[in-house]
């Protein structure tokens, strides 16, 4: 079976309306200022979610399908053991391995403790863009012509870490703005 992008966008974007017109039901009402906040997270994971089942490669300038196929899709195509498969440093594949994946979670780390307050440490912010990134890998598994690799885990979690000491930053020089405006 064949997936196209559009198709897997749209499936994603109903997932996620129907999602949020459950939240609005439970809570009887709509923060609008809360799913401005939280499109930020939709945009975020249908970039990764693009990225990652979708890549680069195209056919008659045509985004290649994601292909499922049971009868290929054992054994699982992964990679466990670190830096095994990496390309050598100064190559083309190694930027597009190691600092895309870095660079396409980068943002996860400004939008994660954004998001959620609750996040409001390095460490909860790792281990949720760490699950975030586990979760991929492992959708990734039942595609043949997907490969669940740990280096994608690696760097994607760095990126997210990238991300998080952005945010701090950015927090930061926003609250010595507002100090020095003499606003809260």
């Amino acid at each position: 079976m064949e997936i196209s992008f559009l198709r897997a966008e749209l499936c994603f974007a109903a997932l996620w309306l129907a999602l949020r017109i459950a939240v609005w039901g439970r809570q009887k009402r709509v923060d609008w200022k809360r799913e401005a906040v939280l499109l930020l997270m939709y945009i975020n994971l249908a970039v990764i979610l693009r990225f990652t089942f979708f890549p680069l490669r195209r056919v008659d300038g045509q985004i290649l399908p994601l292909v499922f196929d049971a009868s290929r899709a054992l054994p699982f195509r992964t990679n466990l053991i670190p830096f095994v498969r990496l390309p050598g440093f100064h190559s083309a594949a190694f930027a597009e391995n190691v600092l895309g994946n870095a660079a396409l979670f980068l943002p996860s780390g400004i939008v994660l403790p954004l998001v959620y307050p609750k996040l409001d440490r390095f460490w909860k912010v790792l281990a949720a863009g760490a699950g975030l990134s586990l979760s991929i890998e492992l959708l990734q598994l039942p595609f043949a012509a997907r490969t669940t690799d740990i280096d994608d885990l690696i760097f994607n979690t760095l990126g997210v870490a990238v991300g998080y000491g952005i945010w701090l930053l950015l927090r930061k020089a926003r609250k010595a703005w507002r100090k020095k405006d003499g606003t809260r």
